[in-house]
């Protein structure tokens, strides 16, 4: 599956957000909205909350997840 067109939602401006990984430019950092998902609501409650944002975004906001989750190996370090 070709993600590129919805990374491309995904943008970072040392101007917005302070250079928080934003979508299109507006002022929802993803893991905001990420958040959102977390805490239980669905992507239409999300949508109707922020009228400005797409489908696309919230689908965005998942692969830009699955790309930072994507590692090699984990090392655990005594605390």
């Amino acid at each position: 599956m070709d993600n590129v067109p919805l990374m491309a939602r995904i943008t970072v401006d040392p101007t917005v957000c302070h250079g928080k990984p934003c979508i299109r430019g507006l002022r929802y950092p993803v893991e905001v909205l990420l958040g959102l998902f977390a805490a239980g609501m669905s992507a239409e409650e999300i949508l109707a909350d922020y009228e400005d944002l797409e489908p696309e975004d919230l689908r965005a906001c998942f692969v830009w997840a699955t790309r930072l989750a994507e590692v090699k190996s984990i090392r655990v370090f005594a605390a």
